[in-house]
């Protein structure tokens, strides 16, 4: 937290995340609150395509200080293959 004028502020924070559901395909989404995200997710209460396909697994994560930021890449992501986005998950391993 921070202070300032008398006021205590939060730092808020934005992530950016790709869950793995059971069928291996991956869905990308945002939140201020990954566990509870993905519990919501895994209860049936997250998105639409995940409920079909569960369970899902948090495989994946980037945080940002603003909506804007996150939102941004959030859309970059989605837009990449599925071969793009196992290489971000996994960096290391060959394709």
């Amino acid at each position: 937290m921070e202070q300032g004028a008398g006021r205590t502020k939060m730092k808020t924070r934005f992530y950016v995340y790709l869950v793995q559901c059971a069928d291996g395909s991956y869905y990308t989404g945002y939140t201020q609150d990954l566990d509870r995200r993905v519990t919501a997710h895994n209860a049936g209460k997250g998105a639409r395509y995940t409920r079909s396909r569960l369970p899902v697994e948090l495989v994946y994560f980037e945080e940002y200080k603003s909506l804007s930021a996150a939102l941004k890449r959030e859309c970059r992501i989605k837009c990449l293959s599925h071969a793009a986005k196992e290489t971000l998950v996994n960096p290391e391993a060959e394709n």
